[in-house]
């Protein structure tokens, strides 16, 4: 049997030096005063969270660009489920393929890419191609292309889905009178969306742009107008009920500047008239 044996050995507590003892009390208020001497208002200057709309100002400089004509707005329907954004039926017409190459060139026209641009369209086929197709263009690698996943989704138009293109005018009916109203639900999966809705998303992208980049370019590529017109009336602080009028065609292009308020147009599906919003026939 193997026996182990220990020696045994006397060990003394370690000296305490010859100081006062420090009470835990004694550190927290220490604590304490070192945290009340700290600005709170110098930390939160220095933080980037969500952008104000308007905002004081922007780091960047950005270009907005809705996509050109769709497969599905060449057929007259109207085509807002995200579940079919990446389709290749979602994707740009021939005649969308000009439009986009047309607002490409006008980019280049006006020197958008001159010093390089980040270029951020919506992953919906249509306003990926069209990001494609700026690339090109403009001279830009396409690793400066960036693909947004949600914020940028056309606008969720609910039982309006598949429905023609000129209904979207009872919708905006509808937005002129408030910007919580919704259109109505559908159970397919398309979301029925609000200004307010889009609203926040836009700000949540705008919040992003501004914190990842600056004194940089962006581009900003949508499969629809309502993303463009919100995000544009927020920007230069205009009443969100009237986004429409601010209505974006397929192709067209528009530099953001802050300080100047765009000129308002009635959109081309404004001519109908709603009587009842939101319940329109």
């Amino acid at each position: 049997m193997l026996t182990i044996t220990t020696a045994s050995a006397s060990i003394s507590p370690p000296t305490t030096p010859n100081l006062q003892l420090i009470n835990r009390r004694h550190l927290l208020l220490l604590a304490s005063l070192s945290l009340s001497s700290f600005s709170v208002s110098d930390s939160v200057a220095t933080a980037r969270g969500l952008l104000q709309m308007p905002p004081p100002r922007l780091t960047n400089r950005y270009f907005l660009v809705r996509a050109g004509e769709s497969q599905y707005e060449s057929l007259g329907i109207i085509n807002t489920n995200p579940v079919a954004k990446t389709s290749v039926d979602s994707g740009l017409s021939d005649k969308g393929k000009k439009q986009t190459l047309k607002s490409a060139l006008e980019l280049k026209a006006m020197g958008a890419c001159e010093r390089n641009c980040w270029i951020w369209p919506s992953i919906t086929q249509r306003a990926y191609q069209a990001a494609e197709i700026i690339a090109a263009v403009n001279g830009v690698s396409r690793s400066y292309i960036v693909p947004e996943y949600s914020f940028l989704d056309a606008r969720g138009l609910g039982a309006y889905e598949g429905k023609e293109l000129e209904a979207i005018s009872q919708v905006y009916e509808s937005d002129s009178i408030s910007s919580t109203i919704k259109p109505p639900p559908i159970d397919d999966g398309t979301p029925n969306e609000s200004v307010a809705d889009v609203f926040v998303r836009v700000t949540q992208l705008m919040s992003i742009l501004e914190t990842q980049y600056s004194e940089d370019t962006v581009i900003i590529v949508s499969p629809d107008s309502d993303n463009l017109t919100i995000l544009q009336a927020g920007l230069v602080g205009l009443d969100l009920r009237r986004h429409s009028e601010l209505s974006f065609g397929p192709g067209e292009v528009r530099y953001v500047d802050p300080s100047s308020i765009p000129t308002y147009k009635q959109p081309a599906s404004a001519v109908y008239k709603c009587l009842n919003p939101p319940n329109c026939n």
